[in-house]
């Protein structure tokens, strides 16, 4: 399996866009998938200069709700014109950081009849299913939903993840892991994990190192990046060494 990773905070060269934002495309044996598009277009101009023709992708996954990962999405409706595009059933709540800052999907999308929303566990053949996790909700950093005309802290439950079992591994796609990266790998305990931490609001040293040496007790090698933070990974990647990878835009690794 490759992936490519067509956006993220920091792009491998000069010659990629870069942005607050997460997309990746997935290669596997039989299929050809697109997980998140950023916040903005962006990511296509990348898929461009690395020779990736979206219009042969097959399937969109989205990681959640949140504009930096499904900003790029009408983009990819002009581009694509056969893909479903798998949401969870909530994604289209109203996200807000705070009381003012919208940070959800673009509402005129809504009921769009390519979007598909998901409830549960679905599988998409092949050896690709999505899951959602009844897992007790995170610390929602300030972070709110607009519900029943109410601001509540955000519990997530828009989160949704694609696991990938292709020749005998498990691998896992989680674009923030909002429902907390330890939880999370505890629940799938993939062989690889793909995606952000979001750790990089996290200034406590001791929690970031502890976190690192959790990770270390499973046997999953880790690509992140994004919500990740730049300092938290350095400090991290000193301990779990070549356990943990850096993914910037324009970088291909096959796993």
């Amino acid at each position: 399996m490759k992936i490519t990773t067509l956006m993220e905070n920091t792009a491998c060269s000069p010659e990629f866009a870069c942005e607050h934002g997460l997309s990746l495309y997935i290669e596997t044996g039989k299929r050809k998938l697109l997980f998140d598009a950023g916040q903005s277009g962006a990511f296509a101009e990348n898929a461009g200069k690395l020779g990736i023709d979206l219009r042969q992708v097959d399937a969109f996954v989205l990681s959640h709700g949140h504009y930096d990962h499904g900003g790029g999405l009408p983009r990819f409706l002009e581009v694509n014109r056969q893909a479903r595009i798998y949401v969870n059933q909530f994604a289209f709540e109203p996200h807000y950081n705070g009381r003012e800052k919208y940070i959800g999907l673009n509402p005129a999308l809504e009921g769009n009849s390519r979007i598909f929303p998901v409830s549960g566990e679905i599988s998409l053949g092949e050896g690709l299913t999505l899951h959602t996790l009844p897992l007790p909700p995170m610390d929602s950093a300030g972070l709110t939903v607009l519900r029943n005309g109410r601001f509540l802290p955000e519990d997530f439950r828009h989160e949704q993840y694609l696991l990938v079992e292709e020749g005998g591994k498990r691998i896992l796609f989680s674009g923030c892991s909002h429902k907390g990266i330890l939880q999370i790998v505890d629940h799938f305990r993939p062989d690889v994990l793909i995606g952000g931490f979001h750790f990089m609001k996290i200034e406590d040293e001791d929690y970031l190192k502890q976190a690192a040496k959790t990770l270390l007790r499973y046997p999953t090698t880790y690509y992140t990046g994004h919500c990740t933070g730049e300092r938290q990974f350095a400090l991290m990647k000193n301990i779990m060494g070549e356990r943990l990878h850096y993914l910037s835009a324009g970088t291909q690794v096959t796993v």
